[in-house]
């Protein structure tokens, strides 16, 4: 009689665990009402222009809330909305050597970000997210490098926009 009271137990409690992880989402995002989303293109006005960033930027930014949300890419007239321009893309030294040269180089992509949120408006904002990614100063920002410099860059800044706009944390 006791073990199946604790097998009944274990049963409940497991079903009840089960059926509240559905009100939560693994990524915290809380899209409210939304069902659409549309990301405008993202063009650099940086002084330094890079080709391939503003596409590569976008697409990341719309692939990531497509694959960690329910909504639905729009082109126009989302649910919510997100808008604006690469403004800063530089390459500073960051370390020197005993000879007074630089030991390594960081690359600093900025992006400013307009995001509307059109049910809950309080939610809207304009923010400038930034981030970095360090490479030695005797290779050249090409290639696997600049490839390896724009995923983790891309990244973060995605991640940190997902997070300002629909993150639950």
């Amino acid at each position: 009689m006791v073990k199946k009271l604790i097998i009944l137990s274990l049963l409940v409690i497991t079903a009840i665990t089960l059926r509240s992880c559905g009100i939560y989402s693994f990524t915290g995002g809380d899209t409210g009402n939304a069902k659409t989303i549309q990301v405008d293109y993202f063009p650099n006005t940086a002084t330094l222009v890079e080709p391939g960033l503003s596409q590569k930027f976008t697409e990341d930014l719309r692939d990531l809330f497509l694959t960690q949300t329910n909504l639905t890419s729009v082109p126009s007239n989302g649910d919510l909305q997100f808008e604006g321009e690469i403004t800063g893309y530089r390459i500073n030294p960051m370390s020197a050597t005993a000879q007074q040269t630089a030991a390594q180089n960081r690359l600093t992509i900025t992006v400013n970000c307009r995001y509307f949120n059109r049910d809950e408006e309080a939610k809207s904002f304009e923010k400038s997210f930034s981030f970095y990614y360090d490479y030695p100063a005797d290779a050249q920002l090409t290639g696997s490098i600049l490839d390896g410099a724009f995923e983790e860059i891309i990244e973060r800044i995605t991640q940190d926009i997902f997070s300002a706009s629909v993150g639950a944390w």
